[in-house]
C-alpha cells in the first residue's frame, strides 16, 4: 500500500491512487511484479463514482486524453534522445520524444515525472505503458498508433495494389486530407532526392514490394533489410497520420552499410545507388550466384552474351600509307548476368546554326537499344565488342548514360529519348526468345534529371523526379504520378516524355499479344 507525492510548481500535491482492478490484473499478466494495489484515499470520490467505474477509468482512460497524435513521428531512428542508445526504447505519446527503459532509474521514468507525460509505447513490441506507475494499458483507441508504428499486411490486403481498384480507395490522414497509399511524398532531409527516386521506383515493383510487405523479420536478418521492409510498409500504409513518410531511418543505415559512400548531405548518382542497393539486398536476402536465388535476381537478373574481337594494326603498313586494321582475329564469347542495361546516348552536335540553336537533340529508343542487337560493334581499348541478350528478366532496368567525365569537368548529355509508354518490343535484342514469354514490355517507372544550363548532378539546384504508373495502368484510364520529394501530383502521360530520362524500369506483359503502336515521343 503506497502513496506517491509529485512536486508541481514548487508545491507538493498528493496523487490520488485507486485500487488496481482485478480484471485488469488478469489481462495484464506480464505486468511488473513490484506493481502493488493502491487504495482510494478520498471517500468523496467513492461516493461520487461507483468503485467499479473508478477502477475501469484508472486503468484504461487515465492520461490517454493527453496523447497528441499530430506530433507523433516514428520515421526517425529509434534511439534515446538523452543517451543515444538504441536498446529498449520507448516513445512518449505526449511529446513524441524517445527515451530508454521504463524502470525507476530510466530516462523515460524521469521524463514522466519532470514533464508530467505519462503514456509511453515500446517501439519494438508496440505495448503501451503508463509511467511512473509502470502498468500496461490495453485500449482499442491505441490500435491506430500501434499500426502506424508497425504496419502489417496480409495476402488479401495487398492483392489489389496493382489493380485499378486500388485507385478507387483513397485513404485519409489526421487532417482529413486524401492520399493514395504507395504514392506519398518522401522527405528530402538535405540532398537525398537522388535516393528517394530509387526508393519509390523499387517499392512499386510488385514482386519486390509484396515480399517486403509480407515480411516478418525476427531473426538474424541485416538491419538494412529490416529498415527497407519497414519503409515499404510505411509507404503503402493505408492508415498514416500524415500523408508523407521520412526515409531517415533507412538512409542512416545506408550511410553505415555503404561506409559513408551514400550520405544524406551529399548529392549523388541514382544509378550508382541503385546498383549498390540491389546487390546488397540480394546478399542480405541470402542470395548466391545461382539464378533466382533471391527476389532481386528472380525479378531483375537477365543474361547477356558478349563477343570480343581484338583489333591490330598490320605490320606491313608503310610510312606514308594509312593504317590498316586486322580484324581477322578469334572471337571470344562469354555469357554474364546483368541487373540493368547501360544505354549510350549519341553525342550532341558541337555546333548549331542560328535557327536551330535552341533545338534539343532527340533520338529514338530503338536506336540506342541497337547496342544489344548482336551486330552493332563498339570499339574500346583495341577491342571490338558486340552485345546480345540471352535471357530477358521480368523487369528490365535501363540506365541512360548522360554524364561523362573528362580531365576538367563533368558534362551532361541533354539528348531527349523518344519511347512508348506501352508495348516496347525487345525481340531484336534477344537470342531465340522463348515462345512462352512475350518480349513486349510496359513502362512502370521513369526517373528524370533536371538542372539549369551548365550544371550537373552535384549542384544545389539539381532536381530528381520519379514518374510512377498507378496500379495496373493501360487504356484511357491509365494514371501516372510525378513524385519529387514531398510533391505528389497526378501528371498527364504527355509530360513524361519531356524530361531527361536517366533510369527506366520496364515490366514484361503477362500474356503474349500483338505489338501496339508506339506512343508519343519522349
Amino acid at each position: 500500500m503506497v502513496n506517491q507525492t509529485l512536486k508541481r510548481d514548487g508545491a507538493e500535491h498528493l496523487q490520488v491512487n485507486t485500487v488496481r482492478p482485478t480484471k485488469k490484473q488478469r489481462i495484464f499478466g506480464d505486468a511488473p511484479e513490484n506493481d502493488t494495489e493502491m487504495p482510494v484515499d478520498s471517500e468523496e470520490e467513492e461516493e461520487d463514482m461507483p468503485m467499479e467505474r473508478a477502477e475501469e477509468s484508472r486503468a484504461s482512460d487515465l492520461y490517454l486524453d493527453t496523447i497528441n497524435r499530430a506530433i507523433l513521428d516514428f520515421d526517425f531512428e529509434k534511439v534515446c534522445s538523452v543517451c543515444l542508445s538504441n536498446i529498449n526504447i520507448y516513445g512518449c505519446l505526449v511529446c513524441g520524444k524517445y527515451f530508454q527503459g521504463r524502470g525507476r532509474k530510466s530516462y523515460a521514468y524521469a521524463h514522466s515525472i519532470h514533464d508530467d507525460h505519462h503514456v509511453f509505447i515500446n517501439l519494438e513490441t508496440t505495448k503501451v505503458y503508463v509511467l511512473p506507475d509502470g502498468y500496461p494499458v490495453s485500449d482499442p483507441s491505441l490500435e491506430d498508433i500501434s499500426y502506424v508504428l508497425a504496419p502489417s499486411f496480409t495476402s488479401s490486403s495487398i492483392a489489389h495494389l496493382s489493380s485499378n481498384t486500388h485507385l478507387l480507395k483513397p485513404s485519409y490522414d489526421l487532417t482529413n486530407k486524401p492520399y493514395l497509399p504507395g504514392y506519398v511524398g518522401l522527405n528530402n532531409i538535405k540532398r537525398n532526392d537522388h535516393m528517394n527516386v530509387i526508393i519509390h521506383s523499387l517499392l512499386h515493383i510488385p514482386p519486390l514490394r509484396d515480399s517486403l510487405l509480407l515480411s516478418h523479420f525476427r531473426g538474424k536478418e541485416s538491419e538494412l533489410l529490416k529498415r527497407f521492409a519497414g519503409l515499404a510498409k510505411k509507404v503503402w500504409n493505408p492508415r498514416l497520420f500524415k500523408s508523407q513518410v521520412s526515409p531517415h531511418e533507412f538512409l542512416q543505415e545506408v550511410n553505415r552499410a555503404s561506409g559513408g559512400k551514400f550520405r544524406l548531405e551529399q548529392q549523388g548518382d541514382p544509378a550508382e545507388f541503385l546498383g549498390w542497393l540491389l546487390n546488397r539486398l540480394h546478399k542480405d536476402l541470402g542470395g548466391t550466384k545461382k539464378k533466382c536465388s533471391s527476389t532481386i535476381f528472380s525479378t531483375f537478373q537477365g543474361e547477356l552474351r558478349l563477343e570480343t574481337q581484338q583489333v591490330l594494326v598490320r605490320p606491313d603498313v608503310g610510312e606514308n600509307d594509312k593504317p590498316r586494321f586486322d580484324i581477322d582475329r578469334d572471337i571470344k564469347t562469354s555469357v554474364s548476368p546483368f541487373l540493368f542495361l547501360a544505354v549510350d546516348l549519341p553525342p550532341p552536335p558541337l555546333f548549331q546554326d542560328a535557327i536551330e540553336k535552341n533545338i534539343i537533340p532527340q533520338v529514338g529508343i530503338h536506336s540506342v537499344l541497337s547496342k544489344y542487337d548482336g551486330r552493332t560493334t563498339q570499339e574500346s581499348a583495341g577491342h571490338l565488342r558486340r552485345y546480345k541478350c540471352q535471357r530477358l528478366p521480368p523487369y528490365i532496368i535501363l540506365h541512360y548514360k548522360r554524364f561523362t567525365k573528362n580531365a576538367f569537368v563533368e558534362e551532361k548529355n541533354p539528348t531527349i529519348v523518344n519511347f512508348p509508354l506501352r508495348g516496347l518490343d525487345f525481340r531484336a535484342d534477344v537470342d531465340a526468345p522463348s515462345t512462352n514469354e512475350t518480349t513486349l514490355y510496359d513502362l512502370i517507372a521513369n526517373v528524370t534529371h533536371e538542372s539549369v544550363a551548365g550544371t550537373t548532378r552535384d549542384k544545389e539546384n539539381t532536381v530528381w523526379k520519379a514518374h510512377l504508373r498507378a496500379a495496373g495502368g493501360g487504356g484511357d484510364n491509365e494514371k501516372w504520378f510525378m513524385i519529387q520529394d514531398l510533391i505528389v501530383e497526378e501528371t498527364r502521360k504527355e509530360m513524361i516524355f519531356l524530361g531527361e530520362t536517366v533510369l527506366q524500369i520496364w515490366e514484361r506483359r503477362t500474356t503474349i499479344s500483338s505489338p501496339r503502336p508506339n506512343g508519343r515521343m519522349a
